[in-house]
């Protein structure tokens, strides 16, 4: 099992946020965790999602398995279309293709709620990474755990990195990859928190019905970072689907 695995990060956290999990993967493996552009210790790249994954594939090597959370599990549907080379499995973590609700896709937050944030973010951008990190523990059987761990490895809101920050939330307001999922033909495998109040479990089942090789595994009494929360069990699952056999 030589493929290398690369960790993609949420929006406003950092790659220290993959320390639990980290720390249950065989230390055999070759795993990489970058930070998101102008997240962490990562320089700024534009204002796209095509800008972010583009700065990301110089840290992507080829036939790599990309594990993507959140807002990383946008930049790995996209980069697992538009830089097919670089990417032989694809693992999706609490993902979604449209985070913000539609007409016709009810399975998100309302419009309302992330402007909202958008709003309070300008106003108080560390006050409103609290806040968001609280949602992302809600429905946890291990909340109080979840939410320190991911206020731990958060981005500082600090004038280096607000740009960026700012940028994220857009993009996450403004992305949607509906159209693209059914040109994933890559394995996938989707993991998502029954409990999940950020991303509800319909958007999962929906790549999951949408994606030609796609599978999902909930995990009970989870929320939006089960690794975090149930990291012994999501290394087990990450690493059997590393070494499964396709046909």
């Amino acid at each position: 099992m030589t493929r290398p695995i690369v960790l993609l990060h949420g929006w406003g956290l950092s790659s220290a946020v993959w320390a639990p999990l980290q720390a249950q993967l065989d230390p055999q493996l070759t795993v990489l965790a970058p930070d998101l552009p102008g997240h962490g210790n990562a320089a700024p790249a534009g204002d796209t999602l095509e800008s972010w994954a583009e700065a990301l594939l110089k840290h992507i090597p080829d036939d790599s398995m990309l594990v993507g959370w959140s807002l990383g599990a946008q930049l790995g549907m996209h980069l697992a279309v538009h830089a097919h080379q670089k990417i032989a499995r694809l693992v999706l973590i609490a993902a979604s293709p449209r985070f913000v609700q539609a007409d016709n896709w009810p399975a998100a937050l309302p419009q309302a709620t992330l402007e909202e944030f958008r709003s309070h973010f300008e106003l108080d951008p560390a006050a409103t990474q609290r806040r968001f990190v609280a949602l992302q523990s809600l429905g946890d059987a291990a909340r109080k755990n979840v939410a320190a761990k991911l206020g731990e490895a958060l981005t500082p809101a600090d004038t280096t990195h607000l740009p960026a920050l700012a940028t994220g939330l857009r993009l996450l307001a403004e992305t949607d990859q509906r159209a693209l999922a059914r040109s994933i033909t890559q394995p996938v495998r989707l993991l998502h928190g029954s409990e999940d109040k950020l991303m509800p479990v319909a958007a999962a089942e929906w790549l999951a019905d949408t994606l030609p090789l796609g599978r999902m595994s909930v995990l009970e009494h989870t929320g939006h970072a089960p690794f975090v929360s149930r990291p012994t069990e999501c290394a087990t699952l990450i690493e059997s689907f590393a070494r499964e056999v396709f046909r």
